[in-house]
């Protein structure tokens, strides 16, 4: 692997970690360090940073959060 690469993983360990469970990825920068951005990008979507994977998350925490509001309002109702 290239010196420029390798800087690069020791910039982000979150890559570093993902090449470390994805070690095909290690031979393959190891050849060819120009798919570097294809490897960011695969493990963008691995763990869960994508923007729709973003937007997905909120959602469902908007959703959590209604479901709690109306079990509040119903026990204020009660009491």
């Amino acid at each position: 692997m290239d010196s420029e690469t390798r800087i690069k993983l020791r910039e982000q360990p979150e890559l570093m970690r993902y090449i470390r469970l994805h070690p095909e990825w290690y031979r393959q920068l190891s050849r060819n360090p120009d798919n570097f951005p294809q490897m960011e990008k695969e493990a963008k979507h691995f763990y869960g940073r994508t923007f729709p994977q973003r937007v997905e998350k909120i959602g469902s925490q908007l959703q959590m959060l209604r479901l709690l509001a109306g079990m509040a309002k119903s026990l204020d109702d009660e009491g």
